[in-house]
């Protein structure tokens, strides 16, 4: 089964109590930080909705975990229609056709001790380097008496910041539906 397409909702809330940011975090800041630990992984905290267009045939497992799917509608006659879900080996499995699922994804749980710690360390790892500019990658400082001080960051240091802070490393297991 090919993806085609797929649509995921906002959920009514990201992850941004306070308890998972301390007093260090800005709420826009959280908030964006969270979208982009949960844009790395497959794991979904707060529900939304979510729709995937498929076409092809044989077995598919929703990318996105825990997810309930709700309809599968089969494209025919120049329209969708609702189909039994398809249950398979592995998650469902579709004949040849184009189809459209509309589910769920996410729970209410609290996220793990590991991933609360993949944020702290994006969180920190974020705020530790924008005391500069963020298009800033080399500056130096005289400090007096002949004394200097210089920094260096790689210009991919934002776009690799999950990589960077070691956030990635604790947020593998969460990777894969």
């Amino acid at each position: 089964m090919d993806v085609l397409k797929q649509n995921e909702g906002q959920p009514e809330q990201y992850v941004t109590d306070a308890d998972y940011a301390g007093d260090d975090g800005a709420p826009g800041t959280v908030a964006a930080l969270w979208q982009r630990i949960e844009g790395y992984i497959a794991h979904r905290w707060h529900e939304r909705p979510v729709t995937w267009v498929l076409c092809g045939s044989g077995d598919w497992t929703p990318p996105l975990t825990p997810a309930r799917v709700e309809t599968v509608e089969v494209w025919r006659d120049g329209a969708y229609r609702t189909i039994e879900t398809p249950a398979g080996p592995l998650g469902y499995a579709f004949e040849a056709g184009t189809y459209r699922v509309k589910a769920t994804v996410g729970d209410d749980v609290d996220p793990p001790a590991a991933v609360l710690a993949a944020f702290d360390r994006l969180l920190h790892y974020v705020q530790d380097e924008c005391a500069l500019s963020a298009s800033v990658t080399r500056a130096s400082l005289a400090l007096g008496n002949g004394l200097s001080d210089e920094f260096e960051r790689s210009p991919t240091w934002m776009a690799r910041a999950l990589q960077y802070s070691g956030a990635a490393d604790l947020l593998r297991p969460y990777r894969r539906a």
